[in-house]
C-alpha cells in the first residue's frame, strides 16, 4: 500500500473512531507529516482524497475540519466514485433499445407495463487516460423516453433527477472475477486480471427499479461504514 493511501486510512479510521470528531479541526500538514514521518507533498495527496470522499473540507487560512456529513451513508469511500464526473470520461460502445428477457421483466416489474422496452448501452470509463471499467446499463424506456447518448455519456443519475425522479437507493452485489478474453482487450489489460464485478440496482422514492446495471472494474477498492448487528452476531452462533 502506498503510504499516501495508508495516511488516508489511517486518518479515516481515526474520524470514525471519534478521536477527530464532526466540526472539529485536524492537526496541520506540518504536524501530520512528522506524525507520519513523510513529506508535507505525501499529506496533501493523503488529505486530497479524503477531500474528494467528503470526509474532511479545507477551507484557506483556516485549517483542516472533519465534515459533518460521515455518517450519513454507509458507503464510505470507492474507488471510482472519488473521482469528480468532470474527471471521469466515457467511450460508448452502443446504445439501443431492446426487448427485455424474463429477468429484466421481473426486475422492473414489467408484467403490467403496455411499453415494455428498455434502453441498454454499453460504456468504457476512463479515468487519469486509462480505461477502468466496462459498464452495461439498463433503464425503462417509460420512465426516460428522451434518453440519448450525450447524457450517457456524463452522469445517468444526473439525468435521472433531472427528470424529477427521486432516487432512493441502491442495491449493489460484489464478486471478484476474472477479466475474460473479450473484456480484456475493451480494458487494454491481461486476460485472467484480477477485477470486481459489480451488480447495481437503482431505486426511486417510489419503491420502482429505475437502473440494472453490471460493471467490470479493474484496480477496484471499497470501504463501508458498518454498525455491529449484535442480533445477527448471535443469530450465526447457532
Amino acid at each position: 500500500m502506498k503510504k499516501r493511501d495508508f495516511i488516508a486510512e489511517d486518518i479515516l479510521s481515526k474520524i470514525y473512531q471519534n478521536k477527530y470528531k464532526a466540526g472539529e479541526k485536524l492537526p496541520t500538514e506540518r504536524e501530520l507529516s512528522d506524525l507520519y514521518t513523510v513529506s508535507r507533498y505525501t499529506i496533501r495527496e493523503a488529505l486530497k482524497k479524503l477531500v474528494n470522499i467528503g470526509c474532511i473540507k479545507v477551507i484557506q487560512g483556516s485549517g483542516i475540519f472533519v465534515s459533518e456529513t460521515r455518517y450519513k451513508s454507509p458507503l464510505i469511500y470507492n474507488s471510482l466514485t472519488e473521482k469528480k464526473f468532470k474527471d471521469i470520461h466515457s467511450k460508448i460502445m452502443y446504445f439501443k433499445k431492446i426487448q427485455p428477457n424474463q429477468e429484466l421483466e421481473k426486475i422492473f416489474d414489467l408484467h403490467m407495463v403496455p411499453n415494455k422496452k428498455l434502453w441498454e448501452f454499453k460504456r468504457i470509463r476512463i479515468v487519469d487516460f486509462q480505461k477502468m471499467q466496462i459498464e452495461t446499463s439498463v433503464l425503462p424506456c417509460s420512465y426516460f423516453p428522451d434518453l440519448n447518448e450525450e447524457e450517457i455519456k456524463k452522469s445517468v443519475h444526473d439525468y435521472v433527477q433531472q427528470c424529477g425522479l427521486i432516487i432512493s437507493h441502491f442495491i449493489t452485489t460484489y464478486r471478484a472475477i476474472n477479466i475474460s478474453k473479450e473484456d480484456a482487450d475493451l480494458l487494454n489489460c491481461k486476460k485472467g486480471s484480477a477485477a470486481m464485478k459489480i451488480i447495481n440496482r437503482g431505486i426511486l422514492e417510489n419503491g420502482k427499479v429505475f437502473e440494472y446495471s453490471e460493471m467490470i472494474n479493474l484496480d477496484y477498492s471499497v470501504s463501508y461504514f458498518t454498525p455491529f448487528n449484535r442480533h445477527k452476531h448471535e443469530y450465526r452462533k447457532k
